[in-house]
């Protein structure tokens, strides 16, 4: 199974846990772990959860999500929020858990006691969900369980890809345009990145950094083909992107591979980040890469870790010196 269907799947089996949990949760606080009633509760959870993961599902990709994303939050939580009311109150209301589940429903029980805990139950779910999406999932997910909470050193590979003359686009484009452009350009290459199984560090201006752990970078050369993915997938959209801002995004990249400091930092806004000298090396090596053929340049450190064979032809460029560094380092770049 490729990682997109993978990526949904799990997000599809989180949803659908959660609906379960709110179901049992309601269920024994209102008439305690009744058997009968606790699946109730869970086909009740399944219902109105699958119907909203499904609705994710759709809104994370093709012209719903353009849309959605188009949005200010406020507003893409309204539409949800709505979308979710057009579930909830049906399913409450005409009693499906109680039927599908073989019982006969009370006419006295009332609705909208369930209605107002599903409703906030959802609104609350899907604010998790907008916060996972702006600091990034994984992140998201370490923030919670606390994984660097106190600062660890792993072995990662980082690639660092800029937009190529983005000075002179933004000249060009304006400050808003170049905004839109660097936004569709960076949303294009989403993509790639969970194809690769890569993990988005940040943004930084008109570039986007990109990690894997030692394990998953190793595999298949994940790192190397996600560049190459990137590539390719603008290649395909020249196109439009030419037909709406008058030129086509234009990608350089850097690869680096070696022990980083992640850990958790920040007081009011709270954040997990990489330190170390291989984050200062492969910024450095990007600055190499403007001035080579073919736009990018990997260090052998990286190259050599890979166990698969190369998805593409690299050339020696022998040893170079890193600004700002003592000492120099092997690198290679595309043919």
């Amino acid at each position: 199974m490729d990682a997109r269907s993978q990526r949904k799947l799990r997000f599809l089996a989180a949803i659908l846990g959660t609906g379960v949990l709110g179901g049992i949760i309601f269920v024994a606080a209102h008439v305690g772990f009744s058997p009968p009633q606790l699946l109730i509760g869970i086909i009740y959870g399944i219902l109105i959860s699958g119907a909203i993961g499904t609705f994710e599902l759709l809104a994370s990709s093709g012209p719903l999500r353009d849309w959605l994303g188009s949005l200010p939050f406020s507003a893409s939580l309204a539409i949800r929020s709505a979308f979710y009311a057009t579930v909830i109150i049906p399913v409450q209301y005409f009693d499906l858990g109680v039927l599908i589940a073989g019982l006969t429903p009370d006419p006295k029980q009332d609705v909208w006691t369930p209605i107002i805990f599903s409703g906030v139950f959802a609104v609350a779910l899907n604010l998790l969900f907008a916060i996972a999406n702006i600091i990034g999932p994984r992140a998201f997910l370490h923030l919670v369980t606390g994984r660097y909470h106190t600062p660890v050193e792993e072995r990662r590979f980082v690639l660092f890809v800029d937009i190529a003359g983005s000075t002179t686009l933004a000249e060009r484009l304006g400050s808003l345009g170049i905004h839109r452009f660097l936004d569709k350009t960076f949303r294009s290459l989403t993509g790639p990145i969970i194809d690769c199984r890569g993990e988005v560090l940040n943004y930084v201006g008109d570039e986007i950094i990109v990690t894997w752990s030692e394990a998953s970078g190793t595999v298949d050369c994940r790192p190397l083909r996600c560049f190459l993915s990137m590539r390719a997938t603008l290649q395909k959209l020249q196109e439009r992107f030419e037909k709406e801002f008058g030129v086509a995004p234009r990608i350089r990249g850097s690869l680096h591979f070696g022990p980083v400091i992640v850990g958790e930092i920040g007081d009011i806004k709270r954040a997990i980040v990489f330190n170390g000298d291989v984050m200062n090396t492969a910024a450095r090596l990007e600055e190499l890469s403007r001035n080579v053929e073919g736009g990018f340049v990997a260090s052998r450190p990286a190259i050599d870790r890979f166990e698969s064979t190369l998805p593409a032809p690299l050339q020696d460029l022998g040893v170079r010196e890193i600004r700002g560094k003592s000492g120099s380092i092997a690198v290679m770049g595309l043919a």
